[in-house]
């Protein structure tokens, strides 16, 4: 193509794709899209040009010993390759690169290395890890997985809600209903269960007065205050990080509202020296954030007794100011990107606006990554509140499954494995469709072992490896490509062409499903070559070959599944 276009080699490489595998036909491998080599607006051109100008460069191409067949399409060049070519090279490429497959390739050779701060998951201390939080930790986990393989650096900050008034409430519930032993032993549904109770008497003036008196002496860091306030903290980390390990997640930090307290007070004295903090008649502090500076639109960061907004994310800017700046003074990295559901949307405007306004040009790259709600999460004993809930209940409904199955018996560790399946049906449910969706969430659904769910994935991955433990794993120097003819072994070969350009894709726009719609296509395409290419029984050489496709077609599964943030199992 660069010879007849004139045009260098690596000004090709993003309008040529890899051409997806259809069912009902046979496909080209590669694709040139005459469109993306016109400079400028492309959208000028007729599609009847587009085609004429395909079929008179279709016609100044020759077939040679890489390139078996070239025919133009409406507004594409399509090219076949040498079949046996194909076979090798793809092969040869996953087997080589191992999990690195990918990512190794020439479309990631333009993206420059970066460093990326993510954070997400960010539950409130004191209360359990409420399901609306699972969506923000695994989107997070994914994101931060996808950065780390493409070779960025990735620093991973869980920002946790571990100040403002509830505090005070808590403390004084602690006083009154707590328990040392019981905070030591499970301290989240300790904390939850007497926040429960104090909360029946949160109206009551005295206890109000006492909350606040609670409050002030963690403010003014009175010994015996802080150091309860700690132990809720501590305790309270301790248990989420034994959750996140169930989820397979972790941090680099945890860090926290606490934190910025202090400097909290140092941003609203910036935002004085800017003139851009504004008094109320109330006396709360507020910057205005409209355009005709009429305050039509107008962000709250101080409270009108002078104390910095903490009584919830959704108005406490003054803290989350303070912590973008200290992050990018301490890590000084190319992107922040902060993870959380969709109805907080406003607030990071707000906060991004302030910045800007403030002088502080790296806002540009920070990015407020968002997504929807899901609905209808109830477990057998009802609705459901709590993450441990939701990780009981779908071990508990997949290990049942699993024992109900007539394949299940000689698995070494049944609960573990219960676990990770499970786990990977909630992550690809919540992840098929885009995040900013909200979606109804299904048990069913999301447990059954055919169609396209994480659990179809995990059982082809469990098969395909089974079927290496038996046969042994092929050597691609003595695979005879040859073998490798039939239509479905070419379809799985013309699927793993494609692994780089979904990569990629989802790197740019953050999206998982790309991904997971890979993956289901990737292991129909080898549940159907498992059947009709079997290993059992074939000549040696045949065997052999299928051996190697089958690997290469687990290799790519397992690794895709990685970045989701699955754990493929192997046995099932």
């Amino acid at each position: 193509l660069s010879k007849v276009l004139g045009l260098p080699p690596e000004n090709l490489i993003k309008a040529i794709s890899a051409v997806p595998v259809s069912k009902k036909r046979h496909v080209a491998d590669f694709q040139l899209s005459v469109a993306s080599l016109i400079e400028g607006n492309s959208s000028d051109c007729l599609a009847q040009d587009l085609h004429l100008q395909a079929q008179k460069l279709a016609e100044r191409l020759k077939c040679d010993a890489v390139v078996s067949e070239i025919s133009a399409g409406p507004g594409t060049v399509n090219f076949t390759i040498n079949r046996e070519l194909l076979a090798k090279t793809v092969l040869h490429q996953v087997l080589k690169d191992g999990s690195e497959y990918g990512v190794k390739s020439e479309l990631f050779s333009t993206v420059p290395k970066q460093k990326a701060v993510i954070e997400f998951s960010s539950p409130n201390i004191a209360k359990k890890f409420h399901i609306g939080h699972l969506r923000s930790t695994i989107v997070g986990n994914f994101i931060a997985n996808l950065k780390a393989a493409v070779g960025h650096e990735v620093v991973r900050i869980n920002y946790l809600g571990d100040w403002g008034m509830q505090f005070g409430l808590l403390g004084v519930g602690f006083q009154s209903f707590g328990n040392k032993e019981k905070l030591k032993s499970s301290p989240l549904q300790h904390l939850f269960e007497v926040y429960v109770q104090i909360n029946k008497a949160a109206e009551d003036e005295n206890t109000k007065k006492l909350a606040k008196d609670f409050f002030r002496k963690l403010e003014e860091h009175d010994e015996q205050t802080l150091s309860l306030w700690k132990q809720f903290r501590d305790f309270s980390i301790e248990e989420y990080i034994q959750i996140y390990k169930r989820l397979g997640v972790h941090f680099d930090e945890y860090s926290g509202e606490s934190y910025y307290r202090e400097k909290a007070q140092e941003v609203l004295k910036m935002l004085k020296d800017k003139g851009l903090l504004q008094k109320t008649t109330k006396g709360t502090g507020i910057v205005d954030l409209s355009e005709k500076k009429d305050l039509s639109l107008v962000s709250t960061v101080m409270r009108s007794d002078g104390t910095s907004l903490y009584i919830t994310r959704q108005v406490s800017p003054s803290v989350d100011l303070a912590a973008a700046i200290d992050r990018m003074n301490r890590h000084s990295c190319d992107t922040m990107i902060y993870v959380t559901d969709k109805s907080q949307s406003n607030h990071f405007q707000h906060l991004f606006q302030i910045l800007k306004l403030m002088g502080y040009d790296w806002v540009e790259r920070c990015q407020h990554v968002s997504f929807g709600l899901v609905q209808g999460m109830k477990t057998r004993r009802g609705e459901v509140i709590f993450l441990e809930d939701v990780l009981n209940e779908v071990r508990s409904r997949m290990l049942q499954n699993m024992t109900s199955a007539k394949t299940t018996k000689e698995i070494q560790d049944p609960v573990e494995t219960a676990e990770k399946v499970g786990l990977a049906a909630l992550i690809i449910q919540d992840f098929r469709g885009l995040l900013s969706s909200d979606y109804q969430f299904s048990w069913d659904r999301a447990l059954q072992s055919r169609g396209d769910t994480g659990v179809f994935l995990q059982y082809t991955h469990a098969r395909l490896h089974s079927l290496e433990q038996r046969h042994g794993n092929a050597q691609l120097t003595d695979v005879n490509v040859a073998c490798l003819q039939e239509p479905d072994a070419i379809s799985v070969l013309q699927h793993l062409l494609r692994y780089d350009e979904v990569l990629y894709r989802s790197s740019q726009d953050l999206q998982p499903k790309h991904i997971v719609s890979y993956l289901l296509t990737l292991s129909h395409l080898a549940s159907v070559a498992h059947k009709t290419l079997p290993v059992k029984g074939s000549a040696p050489e045949v065997a052999q070959a299928r051996l190697c496709l089958f690997e290469a077609a687990r290799l790519v599964l397992a690794s895709g599944m990685k970045l989701l943030g699955i754990t493929p199992v192997t046995q099932m």
